[in-house]
């Protein structure tokens, strides 16, 4: 798993010191191998590194991406789901009050430890030690696991008097179906969506793109400051790039807000 800005840190040192390291060979080289055919024969070299390097870059981050967006619009539809069951709950009465609570116990309690960085919902009325969640590790806990499933049963449990009543609770049992299959496909999904050894053959390459430039770059300041500000660039994207991958921590997030509408439904009238 990695780490926003270790790995953005460790790509800034890499790529200067590459730089660092190819101005340092460029001092000790032979003039021979300052020519202008070989200083040429680098920059060929060096282009088609680039070209290359910056399709991965642009493969990781698109990946990345569209991992987040999928993530988040995964989280909406379940937040919709859960809003619609409960409200089909509430309609039925009385007697689905007791699995709008286990509903609302789940709601709560998958958002304090999805979001552990932000203000967990008030109230005592949902487990409150259940261990923070990450793309590092599953989503899925056994305890989140049961107040969704004792949801279930409460509803298979709802006595069907009449055809209105009767009704309601299939509509109910659908409902819960499309839940927990948006449930187990979250959990499914929310995982870091970054290659580990992808990420460091792009290193390598940025490395050695690097090296190059110290080699065949002149002893000046605008030379020394254009690099710099490339390895400052290049650290950027990689921290966008990774934060992204991150899902719920960092600077970029996925936003808590379908969750916490949802629980503010069911929360309406207890």
């Amino acid at each position: 798993m990695l780490f926003p800005a270790s790995a953005a840190l460790g790509i800034f040192t890499a790529l200067v010191m590459a730089a660092l390291i190819g101005l340092g060979i460029r001092q000790v080289l032979p003039e021979e191998h300052k020519a202008q055919e070989t200083v040429q024969l680098v920059q060929l070299v060096n282009g088609m590194l680039v070209t290359f390097a910056a399709l991965m870059l642009s493969l990781l981050t698109a990946s990345a991406k569209t991992s987040f967006d999928v993530v988040t619009d995964d989280f909406h539809v379940f937040a919709s789901d859960l809003i619609q069951l409960d409200t089909t709950l509430r309609t039925y009465g009385d007697e689905g009050d007791k699995a709008r609570a286990l509903l609302r116990a789940y709601t709560a309690a998958m958002t304090a430890s999805t979001w552990p960085h932000e203000p967990a919902p008030p109230g005592d009325y949902y487990p409150r030690n259940i261990l923070p969640k990450d793309a590092s590790d599953n989503l899925d806990d056994v305890r989140l696991d049961q107040l969704l499933n004792d949801a279930g049963k409460e509803i298979r449990r709802l006595p069907a008097t009449d055809p209105y009543h009767t009704a309601l609770r299939s509509e109910g049992l659908e409902q819960f179906t499309r839940t927990m299959d948006a449930h187990w496909k979250l959990i499914e999904q929310a995982h870091s969506s970054i290659s580990v050894p992808f990420f460091l053959t792009l290193a390598f390459w940025l490395f050695v793109i690097f090296l190059s430039f110290g080699l065949i770059a002149p002893h000046n300041a605008l030379a020394v400051v254009t690099i710099g500000l490339g390895t400052i660039l290049l650290a950027s994207v990689v921290y966008v790039m990774v934060d992204f991958d991150t899902l719920f921590r960092g600077f970029i997030i996925v936003t808590s807000q379908p969750m916490r509408d949802a629980l503010a439904h069911m929360s309406l009238g207890t």
